[in-house]
């Protein structure tokens, strides 16, 4: 069943949203050279706990850290470790944080230094694709003028949608009704309702849109190598314009 939130609870939302949004602030300064995926978890999570708030993913089915951090080619659930940022890498962060019984999630992705021309273009579409999904939530419309959105433009630019991994409504829960994808047509079309509170997070890949598993059980990859690039907005629909509850990339100074 997919909930239908208050304005009160969009608020409660936002706040735990703003938690993530903080922890992104803190780690865009890290996003150097030399620095270590796992020194980036460790200030997540030290952001997340200093507000109050404890961190989602830690814990959840067994995921060991705070952040998401994958490098390059990995496309979602990267395990923080010893790896070390260089020149030209991408890197997405996907966090989440619980506060006061309601859940936040954001993600962003971000070039180590200078990223390569078609890795630029991909971060960037990928980004657009989100904002384009973002228009199509509000009331009356179907679940698939989101998720046609972000696959039109992200096709139209000659990049492949990730099709194992969607967005997700979200609230009480981490992950609630309905699911998100990136793509039509959906398994599941409801009509949007004023309440529903959405993580759209599109996933998109520079070349194939296959995606493997690694033998952690959690680290995602493109099967060719190839970069691929995340970013993720918890948005509320409302009676007009979609309501994003997640900081902006201005916000982050991210833009």
């Amino acid at each position: 069943m997919i909930a239908l939130r208050t304005a009160k609870e969009f608020e409660l939302i936002r706040r735990s949203c703003h938690v993530v949004g903080k922890a992104h602030q803190a780690l865009k300064c890290m996003v150097n050279p030399g620095v270590t995926t796992r020194e980036l978890d460790e200030v997540a999570e030290e952001a997340v706990l200093s507000t109050g708030a404890v961190p989602a993913f830690k814990g959840y089915h067994g995921y060991p850290a705070t952040a998401c951090v994958s490098v390059n080619e990995q496309v979602v659930h990267g395990i923080p470790g010893d790896r070390k940022l260089v020149e030209g890498d991408i890197v997405s962060i996907d966090l989440g944080a619980k506060l006061g019984g309601y859940f936040g999630d954001q993600a962003v992705t971000v070039a180590v230094g200078r990223a390569d021309k078609d890795v630029a273009s991909l971060m960037k579409v990928t980004r657009e694709s989100l904002h384009k999904g973002i228009d199509g939530a509000r009331p009356g419309n179907r679940l698939s003028d989101i998720s046609g959105a972000v696959q039109d433009w992200v096709e139209e630019h000659g990049f492949s949608v990730v099709r194992q991994f969607v967005g997700h409504g979200i609230g009480r829960k981490l992950h609630e009704d309905p699911p998100v994808p990136n793509y039509v047509p959906v398994d599941r079309n409801p009509r949007l309702r004023k309440g529903m509170v959405l993580a759209i997070e599109p996933m998109v890949n520079l070349g194939s849109a296959e995606v493997v598993v690694a033998a952690d059980g959690w680290t995602a990859s493109a099967t060719d190598g190839k970069a691929s690039a995340h970013f993720e907005h918890v948005v509320g629909i409302t009676d007009g314009d979609p309501d994003i509850l997640t900081m902006t990339e201005d916000e982050l100074g991210y833009a």
